[in-house]
């Protein structure tokens, strides 16, 4: 099968091009084919893939709130064009959406038909992203991810670096207590998809690994996991400002993929495995 994976670089399309590996890839940089663009539809057909895979997005959370018409040009145009490709050829298409397009006033882990009402400028654009896709693609998988780890750059691997550098002085980590969510191992988020691909039963899908933390708990648990015994004080998020506000509780539950036998492992586990990974040898 020919696959397209547009945003393979990034942390969890990097982790596709592992669990798909025994297919042939297309992985286009964004300079060799820019998804934000009109032609991104012609160019999607001429390399005539068998199925698209599109992680690809803006999901710098602050940078969307500061230029929300780059955020609807990425995540929201892009993905239509993908979608009308995926539908010239007749072919399905797997987007990744986001525990973001929810508010965060709910009081439970939102399901996969919980409605959606986001709250910022990336909620807003994933969300528009999700409606483009519904409407224009014949064979849809929405997966959605959240508090995505396991690559070079995100929360677990931040808090185990600053963790061993504050060592050298005991000054305390300060992480938001107020901000509820599932951690998602990115490899196993990958894993999921692919399982999901080869069902062939497409449909909206929460792609997390189980259970729900606040950021300060998993801050806890990465440090825990890594052996720094270090403090680490609970603030809120009003002592916390940046240009964006994430929904205070936006923890996603696994339903639909769940009913097919498609489960990830405690996010507890997960984030054990990923701060070990972080000191094993690169070849």
């Amino acid at each position: 099968m020919r696959v397209l994976i547009l945003g393979a670089s990034g942390q969890l399309g990097s982790e596709l091009t592992k669990t798909f590996a025994d297919h042939q890839l297309f992985v286009p940089s964004h300079q060799e084919l820019d998804l934000s663009q009109p032609t991104a539809r012609a160019a999607i057909n001429q390399l005539a893939p068998d199925l698209v895979l599109l992680p690809a997005a803006f999901t710098n959370v602050d940078g969307c709130a500061l230029d929300p018409a780059r955020a609807f040009r990425e995540n929201t145009l892009g993905p239509k064009y993908a979608a009308l490709a995926c539908r010239d050829r007749d072919i399905p298409l797997v987007y990744v959406s986001t525990n973001e397009v929810f508010s965060g006033n709910s009081q439970q882990a939102y399901s996969e038909y919980d409605q959606p009402a986001p709250i910022n400028a990336y909620g807003r654009s994933k969300w528009g992203g999700e409606q483009a896709v519904l409407q224009h693609a014949p064979n849809v998988f929405i997966t959605r991810v959240a508090w995505l780890f396991g690559g070079q750059r995100n929360f677990v691997r931040t808090i185990a670096r600053l963790g061993r550098e504050r060592l050298q002085t005991g000054e305390p980590l300060r992480v938001v207590t107020d901000e509820v969510g599932t951690p998602t191992h990115a490899a196993e988020a990958a894993w999921a998809i692919r399982q999901l691909v080869d069902s062939n039963i497409p449909g909206i899908y929460h792609v997390v690994n189980e259970g729900a933390c606040s950021r300060h708990e998993l801050a806890c648990a990465v440090l825990a996991a890594a052996g720094i015994d270090l403090p680490v004080e609970p603030i809120s998020s009003a002592e916390f400002s940046r240009p964006s506000s994430p929904p205070p509780f936006s923890a996603l539950s696994n339903n639909a993929a769940a009913a097919m036998g498609i489960r990830l492992r405690r996010w507890q586990a997960a984030v054990i495995a990923a701060v070990a990974a972080i000191d094993e040898p690169t070849e």
